[in-house]
């Protein structure tokens, strides 16, 4: 007989996946304040742990009144060595912060709307405003620092107009109209996070001791140069300026701060997240061409982010997520 108030699959879901996200926050936030020196960054980045240890603290609990199994996640003691020197800059560290907030947020939000429990609902309404607070402290610092790249902007249109011509979309060859503002936008935005992104893994790829590991992460950089001089591409064809690369803020450190499981698995977590952004990218885009290189990019990072869970599974590095009963196996 089903319990009262019982945990849905979207609930256990969400519980799970967050502390096997969260875990790995802690760790790598723990690193960074290690090796952090400007003390505003550094003072958010308290913050941001401090959030991420009441979570997990709330997330235990769930799972005790549950009678859950807590996950494995990761931990300080196996995946993280805090007395590795610096490998990333002050001003990557900020960067990673600022995006990773943002897709802890879309992971808030999603966890918030599928919940029905009430004590499930109210942990991730403050989720979110937690979440919030880190996006707006670390976009406002990048800002203070000049730091914050800036998306394009567009001169402000007199009048409405509507599309005319089938060519608005399938106008592929030859001379092709300016992309509108929500197709820069949502380039723009791929294009930064996707630097960033690439930064981080060069970072890891740098001081990974595994070979399968390392060839594995060597991979996933080429796919993201690809990504990053198609759509660099696009924004100069019509004078848009780009966003900054990354790569300087990786120092030239040897010894890995972090398991080789964790680098692996923050790398997949960036390719998952690109899926779903450039899915977002492609629906939004009304040129065929710009839709067809999302569509693309979506790909690649699939298939990278399956290669990667391939990998986890071979080394036995992945939990095995939450199952329901497989009835047909049951006893009667």
């Amino acid at each position: 007989m089903q319990k009262k108030n019982q945990l849905t699959s979207p609930e256990i879901a969400n519980l799970w996946a967050h502390y096997i996200r969260e875990t790995l926050s802690i760790c790598v936030n723990k690193y960074m304040l290690h090796t952090i020196q400007d003390p505003e960054i550094h003072s958010l980045f308290q913050i941001a742990l401090h959030y991420s240890l009441n979570h997990i603290e709330t997330l235990k609990v769930l799972f005790k009144k549950e009678g859950f199994p807590i996950p494995k996640g990761f931990k300080e003691e196996e995946d993280v060595n805090l007395e590795a020197p610096p490998l990333f800059t002050d001003a990557l560290c900020l960067q990673s912060l600022y995006m990773m907030s943002t897709h802890g947020h879309n992971e808030m939000s999603l966890s918030f709307t599928t919940s029905i429990r009430q004590d499930i609902v109210d942990f991730y309404y403050q989720c979110n405003l937690d979440a919030m607070e880190i996006y707006k402290e670390s976009k406002d610092l990048l800002i203070s620092k000049q730091l914050y790249q800036q998306p394009p902007t567009y001169i402000t249109p007199d009048k409405v107009e509507m599309i005319e011509r089938y060519h608005y979309v399938t106008d592929v060859f030859g001379k092709q109209r300016p992309m509108n503002t929500i197709e820069s936008g949502h380039t723009y935005f791929n294009l930064h996070k996707t630097l960033i992104a690439k930064a981080m893994v060069l970072g890891f790829s740098q001081v990974s001791k595994n070979k399968n590991v390392s060839a594995l992460l060597q991979k996933s950089l080429q796919v993201k140069n690809r990504h990053i001089d198609t759509f660099s591409s696009l924004l100069t064809k019509d004078n848009l300026h780009l966003p900054k690369s990354c790569e300087t803020e990786v120092t030239d450190s040897s010894i890995s701060p972090f398991s080789e499981r964790l680098m692996l698995l923050q790398t997949g977590f960036f390719f998952g997240v690109a899926v779903t952004y450039y899915n977002a990218a492609l629906i939004a885009s009304m040129r065929a061409d710009i839709s067809a290189h999302c569509e693309k990019a979506a790909l690649n990072s699939l298939w990278i982010y399956s290669r990667i869970g391939k990998d986890m599974i071979d080394n036995q590095w992945m939990e095995q997520p939450p199952q329901a009963d497989d009835r047909k196996r049951l006893d009667y």
